[in-house]
């Protein structure tokens, strides 16, 4: 019988999944092992520690869900084309959006994620800020305008943690921020 192996990519997408619905208690080496039917010293294969484990998985999410997101608004040409990729790119259907709530959770036992975490949030509104500036906010009214985009952005995604969106979520979406942002 051939030995299955599982790659660091299926080990990190099961415990992006994991995280994304249980938070820390979610990631079970043996589980997660059963699951991927292989032994658990491939996790130690791939990885040292399950805490180094969590900061693959931060960095596996930090790329996917705001760098990856900028660059794919960066793409567009013009700035009002950038801002609304960003609004569709952000405000999405995606079953793994409590990733960002337990890991403010987690960051509260762990000062060096507490660090990332406050980093990506910075990140995030200073790329909105610029945006805003670009589409002719003032610097003053832009950094207000991003910041409270993203206070939305998180408390817009806690409100509908257990709902099914509308199909046209993002109308609704684009009505709300509409009343403090004009795109």
């Amino acid at each position: 019988m051939p030995k299955i192996i599982a790659k660091k990519e299926d080990w990190i997408n099961l415990g992006y999944e994991l995280f994304s619905e249980q938070g820390v208690s979610g990631i079970i080496v043996e589980k997660m092992a059963k699951t991927l039917k292989v032994n658990k010293s491939s996790f130690y294969w791939h990885f040292k520690t399950k805490k180094d484990f969590i900061e693959q998985l931060i960095i596996f999410w930090i790329n996917n869900e705001t760098l990856q997101i900028i660059n794919l608004t960066n793409n567009k040409k013009t700035v009002l084309n950038k801002f609304k990729t960003l609004i569709a790119l952000t405000y999405k259907q995606n079953p793994f959006l409590d990733f960002i709530f337990y890991l403010k959770r987690y960051a509260k036992e762990e000062k060096k994620v507490q660090i990332i975490s406050y980093k990506i949030d910075n990140q995030r509104i200073e790329y909105a800020n610029k945006l805003l500036q670009e589409m002719g906010y003032s610097k003053q009214d832009a950094k207000i305008k991003s910041t409270l985009l993203h206070k939305h952005f998180i408390g817009y995604h806690e409100i509908i943690r257990y709902k099914k969106q509308n199909i046209d979520y993002q109308k609704e979406v684009k009505l709300e921020l509409t009343q403090f942002i004009k795109y």
